[in-house]
């Protein structure tokens, strides 16, 4: 039997319709296969569309897989705030424990139109950058002169910092070769940023560039963001008051996209204990599809 779904397209870090980044959202997917769940990730063409399904362990309220017109991920922050800002326009109770393939996070839904949708997640670890001769092809195909290091464990991020907001401006890198660098570098994007901003209300602006994920330029990433904070704290550059570190950071403005994603990372004797992600959405128009039947994957 065919089965019809609901899909959504919803841009997150903003709650401006047509400005931050842009997610898929499909509800109900359990009757999808992982083949479909692609095919429909490629059609809707946006960075990330995320899959809710029902839980299959009592340690969780819903599940959900992200995919990239590409390729599945583990998790994705953008498209998380956008399902959730669906479920709650739509009246379903909250689901704080949710489940994907990099484990469970905790999603709390602060009441507003849109909400304000905050993700608490372990700080992802800080590792070494990478060897003295891929740096250089990096910088090369960048641009940027700037230090760098490689965070995350299951979607890595190269971080580079640059001085001011003029140079994220002037950047233009050659995407074929990013694309080819992110293996042997074990960077799957590469975040520039500048802790100098210039947008006010913000504490930093950055681009973010995944030609290896398909993605020439992601409007606005949750998760980059997320590193940043943990990374920012280790080496003295936010400080923290009460057990929290807090920043406002900028992106998208370069691709007429605007949005902002607001860190807050718990710290504990120095250290961080854990990272929240803060963000709203706008939900910009839905839409039924119905699709042939197959065995969920």
């Amino acid at each position: 039997m065919p089965c019809t779904i609901r899909l959504f397209q919803v841009d997150a870090f903003t709650t401006q319709p047509l400005c931050g980044n842009p997610a898929g959202v499909v509800l109900d997917a359990d009757e999808l296969s992982a083949e479909q769940m692609q095919a429909l990730a490629r059609e809707l063409n946006t960075s990330d569309t995320a899959f809710v399904l029902r839980p299959d362990a009592p340690d969780h309220d819903l599940r959900m897989r992200f995919f990239t017109p590409r390729k599945e991920s583990g998790f994705v922050a953008h498209a998380t705030i956008a399902t959730h800002t669906v479920l709650a326009a739509l009246g379903r109770p909250a689901a704080p424990r949710q489940k994907q393939h990099t484990g469970i996070v905790q999603v709390q839904v602060a009441a507003g139109s849109p909400p304000m949708v905050q993700i608490a997640q372990p700080p992802a670890p800080l590792r070494a950058a990478p060897a003295p001769e891929l740096m250089q092809a990096i910088l090369a195909a960048l641009d940027p002169q700037c230090p760098a290091l490689i965070a995350g464990s299951a979607s890595t991020r190269l971080l580079l910092a640059v001085r001011e907001s003029a140079q994220l401006a002037r950047l233009q890198p050659d995407l074929g070769r990013l694309a080819e660098l992110s293996a042997p570098a074990g960077a799957a994007g590469y975040f520039l940023y500048t802790r100098h901003s210039e947008i006010t209300g913000c504490d930093t602006e950055a681009r973010m560039f995944c030609p290896a994920l398909g993605i020439s330029e992601d409007p606005v990433s949750g998760n980059a963001h997320a590193m940043l904070g943990v990374y920012l704290l280790k080496h003295g550059l936010l400080g923290a008051q009460s057990g929290h570190a807090k920043f406002i950071g900028a992106q998208g403005h370069h691709l007429k996209r605007p949005g902002r994603v607001q860190i807050d990372v718990a710290v504990s004797e120095g250290a961080p204990t854990s990272v929240t992600i803060e963000g709203q959405a706008a939900i910009v128009f839905e839409a039924s599809l119905a699709l042939g039947a197959a065995s969920a994957s």
